[in-house]
């Protein structure tokens, strides 16, 4: 009896890409501002903007909510449209995700 052995580790492309290509300048850039639903991940993206502005002053910032896990939006009717018009308008984007630890 033979048996023929596979590696359980496949090939793969160690060169690390994003999505879309990275942006090189912000000036004049629109940046994204992306949040669900909790309130105080406005704050954070407002400390944000507020730190970016310093530095680049022409930044302009759009915001967006997205009301139920993030994850979701891409089968989301009612948001799906609206999202991906918003990104058409920004050149990049910060996103805030994460949840506050409940107290023990």
């Amino acid at each position: 009896m033979e048996y023929h052995v596979l590696s359980p580790w496949g090939e793969k492309d160690n060169e690390t890409r994003g999505l879309q290509p990275r942006v090189t300048d912000l000036n004049g850039k629109t940046i994204g501002m992306f949040y669900y639903f909790f309130e105080w991940q406005v704050a954070i993206l407002r400390e944000i903007e507020r730190q970016l502005k310093e530095k680049y002053p022409t930044l302009k910032f759009s915001y967006y909510q997205y009301t139920v896990e993030t994850s979701e939006i891409a089968n989301d009717t009612t948001y799906r449209e609206s999202f991906e018009n918003w990104l058409k308008g920004v050149d990049t984007v910060i996103s805030v995700y994460g949840n506050i630890p409940s107290p023990t």
